[in-house]
């Protein structure tokens, strides 16, 4: 069966885009927030800085996990696992500067949540799809 080519899970395809789609717009959005583009930052209202620059450079890794997933490496895996397990870490940061009575818009919160349980959910599957079945 050595001459057999394994075909690539639609699982692992589609989260592939998913990191690569959710990367590009986080890169675009947040750069456009960062450079100082007007009609952005007034869109951004009371933005946490650190979570900005978080989420702004955290995008190339996702895009970096998506090509990675898409290719079925297994280190796609491990820099999913990272990524989910960062920004859990970054959105509790950003809950001790909202439990500490700083200003903050609510769709990060909602953009947050958001983030790590689709950054949660690609490591999952790309876990079992990539790593498990090695084992």
């Amino acid at each position: 069966m050595s001459g057999i080519k394994q075909v690539p899970s639609l699982w692992t395809r589609a989260i592939a885009l998913v990191a690569i789609g959710f990367g590009l717009l986080t890169i675009k959005e947040g750069g456009m927030t960062l450079s100082g583009d007007a009609a952005a930052v007034a869109a951004a209202g009371n933005y946490v800085p650190f979570v900005l620059w978080f989420n702004f450079l955290a995008g190339f890794a996702y895009v970096i996990a998506g090509i990675g997933l898409w290719l079925r490496r297994p280190w796609a895996a491990w820099l999913s696992v990272t990524i989910a397990a960062a920004t859990a870490l970054a959105f509790t940061a950003f809950g001790i500067h909202v439990v500490s009575g700083a200003a903050f818009e609510q769709r990060t919160v909602i953009a947050m949540t958001l983030r790590t349980l689709v950054w949660t959910a690609i490591a999952v599957i790309a876990w079992s799809r990539l790593l498990r079945r090695k084992a």
